[in-house]
């Protein structure tokens, strides 16, 4: 396979992946502050997350990383709405970055 066919697969992954944790996030924030969803929404849609938004979704990646790899016995089972890995966290994080947001 070619680097640019693998490049095209993964970009595609980590859009799905971006997709997945954004819905939950936007669904999360829409409980607790409706006016806050509103607006990451709109720049979602838009794909231009304001600099609020883009450091509420990076701090709430982090903050919900419910599948850390460890056992019952090695750390704490974190639940969730949705299964997040760390490496879900760094796709989100890059993202992020790539359109230009500090995380």
């Amino acid at each position: 396979m070619s680097d640019e066919r693998m490049r095209q697969r993964t970009d595609s992954a980590d859009r799905r992946t971006v997709e997945r944790l954004v819905a939950a996030w936007l669904a999360e924030t829409e409980r607790h502050d409706p006016e806050a969803a509103g607006e990451a929404r709109d720049g979602w849609e838009r794909d231009a997350l304001s600099d609020r938004s883009a450091q509420d979704l990076a701090t709430w990646v982090t903050a919900r990383v419910t599948d850390t790899g460890f056992t019952e016995d090695e750390g704490p089972y974190v639940a969730g709405p949705v299964r997040i890995t760390p490496a879900d966290k760094d796709t989100v994080h890059a993202w992020l970055r790539a359109r230009g947001h500090t995380v």
